[in-house]
């Protein structure tokens, strides 16, 4: 009988080593590596759906800082307690503009036909009019959702400081069937 009590308390001490080391790893990675996402609306359509779930690499940009295409969470400028996941388009010190609905960088028409269908036009919003050249500040970036009719992004808000950025996506999870990774177009 004590041998029994001793194999049960064996068992059960190892199940809650085995549960506490899991929960410590999950933990570090949550806290300091990956996170979860929600994508909430329309605003990156069609690369990205609503209720779509992102992974989002919260180290990445301890290390380096972003690069032009890629796919942000960050803490909006006008409502600062929600994230929104955007595209960057514009780094410091870029040149941009729109005319006649395409987006311009640095005197060049960018070219988003990666990401975006060659019939998507880009309009003004309340920050950027249409031939208003603006140069990216140092320490903030330039952000366009990929459905530019149904995005509230720096058309409209301006510029996001880059310690408003919270990590880059990385891959879709969820739901399963439409699982992939995020890969920057440029």
């Amino acid at each position: 009988m004590v041998q029994v009590l001793r194999k049960i308390y064996g068992f059960l001490i190892d199940s809650v080593q085995t549960f506490l080391i899991a929960a410590a790893i999950f933990l570090v990675i949550y806290l300091f590596l990956f996170r979860p996402y929600e994508v909430k609306g329309d605003s990156m359509y069609p690369n990205f759906y609503d209720k779509e779930y992102v992974l989002t690499n919260l180290i990445l940009l301890k290390f380096q800082a972003p690069k032009m295409g890629d796919v942000v969470v960050f803490k909006s400028p006008v409502e600062p307690e929600k994230d929104y996941i955007k595209r960057i388009i514009g780094l410091p010190g870029d040149s941009i503009y729109i005319k006649d609905g395409d987006v311009y960088l640095n005197g060049e028409m960018l070219n988003e036909g990666k990401y975006l269908n060659s019939s998507v036009k880009t309009h003004q919003g309340a920050f950027l009019q249409n031939d208003e050249q603006i140069t990216v500040p140092e320490n903030m970036y330039f952000v366009l959702g990929d459905n530019r009719d149904a995005s509230s992004d720096s058309r409209e808000w301006g510029f996001v400081k880059k310690d408003s950025l919270i990590g880059v996506s990385m891959f879709v999870y969820l739901p399963i069937n439409k699982m992939r990774i995020v890969a920057n177009p440029y």
